[in-house]
């Protein structure tokens, strides 16, 4: 039964400790590295946790920067990699922030969606819950029919030009308080305003000071109106902001959940309900929630049995993407070619995609495989 419990930097991918087995023993040939690489660029993937203001690439955040002139956002890529350096989870916030005040129209929104969509294309991702803080843009006077017209259409597009298939994740940034939660859940639940694409109900921004049971009456209407449940939890706090997240928002999946492999018996509680683990390792090193890659937890939670998904956060503020992310995560768990196609399908399944979708995704995920090491296998007996 579940109860309560009592009270920039860019991540290398592969050095030479890389490993390439299903099992994490075992070690990676070099001749194997640049294979891999490969296979994972074409690797049809999925992803359930990215920031839409945080997938704002260089290039656009400088064409939004040059919109208004008044940021102090720089408009030249090249120093926005300064910029974008943060010395610890504040920092970050801040600057994060300073990127959400460039988007001030619904022009910007429609602009950001849609080329955060041809980002996702490039990287071979068919399928993404795209993580919005609608608070943040109707606050600074976008108006809200016209906000979510925006991403509306940039959506539609995205799936009928790209290929990719976004949905939405309204999410309460947890800085603003209470207010912003009514404003979020109520965004999220209005017949005729909630958008098509919307499918879950969220919580972000910083987690100390900011108690999750707070916003349980807001997750309550959201859950009420058929969205799932996916706050953020255990990234820069301990376990306890975990199980709150389980007891109190009834979260189906949980954003980060690093601090998860401190408490066995929250762990056990996730494998047994399957509840994943939304992990971003390069994040969590930039914003110093763990002080080097090798000491990520994720290796705690898969020998945990806990189903994990590898994702990206804000992408480009951290020097980094998906396929990135892979990689990473590949070296840190001793992966093979199979090996990260099974993390691929692991994001499919917790997915919150229809049945069928989800079907579709993991048999491309496993012709691709089989496709893939198949000719490989045939390039080494070439003479």
């Amino acid at each position: 039964m579940l109860r309560p419990k009592p009270g920039a930097v860019r991540a290398a991918p592969y050095d030479e400790r890389d490993r390439a087995s299903h099992r994490p023993s075992a070690s990676l040939r070099e001749d194997t590295l640049t294979d891999l690489h490969a296979f994972v660029a074409g690797l049809p993937k999925a992803e359930l946790h990215v920031h839409h203001i945080g997938s704002a690439s260089p290039r656009i955040v400088a064409e939004l920067a040059a919109r208004h002139p008044d940021s102090k956002v720089p408009t030249d890529p090249e120093a926005l990699a300064d910029y974008f350096t943060f010395t610890d989870f504040g920092h970050f916030i801040e600057v994060y922030l300073s990127v959400v005040d460039l988007v001030r129209t619904a022009d910007d929104v429609r602009l950001l969606t849609f080329e955060v969509a041809r980002d996702m294309a490039r990287q071979n991702i068919r399928y993404a819950e795209l993580t919005v803080t609608p608070y943040s843009s109707v606050r600074r006077g976008i108006d809200e029919s016209a906000f979510m017209s925006a991403i509306e259409d940039a959506r539609k597009a995205a799936e009928a030009e790209l290929g990719v298939v976004l949905r939405w994740c309204f999410d309460i940034p947890g800085e603003a308080g209470l207010e912003a939660a009514e404003v979020t859940a109520r965004l999220a639940v209005t017949e005729g305003l909630r958008p098509e694409g919307l499918v879950s109900f969220g919580l972000g921004g910083p987690e100390i000071g900011v108690e999750r049971p707070q916003f349980k009456p807001y997750f309550d209407r959201a859950i009420a109106a058929g969205l799932h449940s996916v706050p953020h939890a255990g990234e820069t706090t301990g376990p306890q902001t975990i199980w709150d997240a389980l007891t109190s928002l009834r979260a189906e999946r949980v954003g980060h959940g690093t601090s998860a492999t401190q408490d066995p018996e929250l762990l056990a509680y996730l494998a047994e309900h399957r509840i994943a683990l939304e992990v971003c390792p390069t994040s969590n090193l930039a914003t110093r929630a763990v002080a080097d890659l090798e000491r990520h937890p994720i290796r705690e939670m898969v020998a945990a049995g806990v189903l994990v998904t590898v994702n990206s956060d804000d992408p480009p503020m951290f020097g980094t993407d998906l396929n990135n992310e892979y990689l990473v995560a590949a070296r840190l768990l001793g992966l093979d070619e199979r090996g990260v196609a099974e993390l691929a399908k692991n994001a499919v399944g917790a997915s919150f995609l229809d049945d069928a979708g989800k079907a579709r995704i993991a048999a491309e995920i496993d012709a691709y495989t089989d496709s893939s090491l198949g000719a490989a296998a045939a390039a080494r007996l070439a003479p």
